[in-house]
């Protein structure tokens, strides 16, 4: 992936994708590693709690390169997973991807997402806190493997215009 020419198209994630999807994520040691079964149940149009996939594929080659999964609770919304491929950082895709589930999750009625992150996972801070997000609290040894404390994270979602203003 030449980082000039990268561009990305992102969509719903699908089952073709989930093998890519738990490569990515068992290649970066700071993402959830979700087993097979949790992604195939989060794609499910009707599972209870409702859950947005996206990823992002690199419209060139077609390699899917990154993606995200949030819960839906409205009016709030749980990112749970947002990952890069190790070849695709760098290069604003994860401000993509970010940015248009944020989107989809305006439009599904969500008025905040929260997030949990490990307090050493720097370029994720750095991601979230340069899209707006603004740390609430902090829960003390929480993650596993390696034991540290998750930062809890908050960001509120502009309400999607008024037909009227359209």
């Amino acid at each position: 992936m030449n980082p000039a020419s990268f561009t990305a198209r992102i969509r719903p994630m699908e089952h073709s994708d989930l093998d890519r999807v738990l490569a990515i994520a068992r290649s970066l040691p700071a993402a959830p590693h979700w087993p097979l079964a949790a992604y195939q149940q989060a794609i499910q149009p009707h599972a209870t709690p409702r859950r947005l996939c996206l990823v992002a594929e690199e419209v060139a080659s077609g390699q899917l390169a990154a993606f995200a999964v949030a819960l839906l609770l409205p009016p709030e919304s749980e990112l749970e997973i947002i990952a890069v491929s190790l070849q695709a950082q760098r290069r604003g895709l994860g401000r993509q991807i970010f940015c248009a589930l944020a989107g989809e999750l305006g439009r599904s009625g969500c008025q905040q997402i929260i997030l949990e992150v490990r307090a050493t996972n720097l370029p994720a801070l750095a991601l979230y806190r340069s899209l707006g997000f603004c740390q609430t609290g902090r829960r003390a040894s929480y993650y596993a493997d390696p034991v540290e404390d998750a930062l809890l994270m908050n960001l509120p979602l502009e309400p999607p215009p008024a037909l009227s203003q359209l």
